[in-house]
């Protein structure tokens, strides 16, 4: 410990007070933070990993399943309307354990009268974000080429059905960003009620 913290030590201790014994399990804290940080990092490299693989796969099974015609790719609408659907789902595997790492601290700051209540909160937001996830896919796969993409007898990718998926792939995004800004809007009201309910119940 260094000087200057000797000194901070002695001003902010009560006159006539000895200094506080050392925490007995402090060095298992430090041990077991340091354990959790490293299977944390792990987790990342592995989902990294997984993604970079995924992404490979997938990128090599497009080009293998892609005819060629003079060096050109010819690529069938199934492909990329199958792509898309494989993305969007990819989109809902990742984006839901990512938002709800960083819900369940902002659930507990709001919930912290009743910390149960926002634990089946989060659960609640969770079933109702796979359920509008689910809804939009299958609101939105296509299983033969519309006249819009204007490849009906061609069978072939156009702009038009480029324009479509990225539609698609924005959409849900849209629909889930708007979503989880009304309710982080909407969570700190449901919480101050909550509580105000529970004082009332205990008085």
């Amino acid at each position: 410990m260094s000087d200057l913290e000797h000194l901070i030590e002695e001003a902010l201790r009560p006159t006539g007070t000895a200094p506080p014994p050392p925490s007995r399990d402090l060095f298992a804290r430090v041990l077991e933070s340091v354990a959790d940080d490293r299977a944390r990092r792990g987790r990342r490299r592995r989902i990294a990993g997984l993604w970079l693989a995924g992404v490979a796969a997938s990128i090599t099974l497009v080009l293998t399943l892609t005819p060629q015609s003079n060096g050109v790719l010819l690529m069938p609408w199934w492909i990329l309307e199958l792509a898309t659907t494989l993305a969007l789902v990819a989109i809902a595997v990742w984006l839901g354990p990512f938002i709800k790492r960083f819900g369940r601290a902002y659930a507990a700051d709001v919930f912290h009268d009743n910390p149960s209540t926002g634990k089946s909160y989060i659960v609640l937001t969770d079933i109702v974000y796979y359920l509008i996830f689910t809804a939009y896919i299958c609101f939105t796969v296509n299983f033969a080429p519309t006249l819009a993409w204007e490849n009906v007898f061609s069978g072939l990718v156009t702009p038009q059905q480029l324009q479509g998926e990225v539609f698609r792939l924005g959409g849900i995004l849209l629909i889930i960003g708007a979503l989880h800004g009304v309710n982080i809007v909407l969570m700190p009201v449901l919480g101050r009620l909550f509580s105000l309910n529970r004082r009332v119940d205990h008085h």
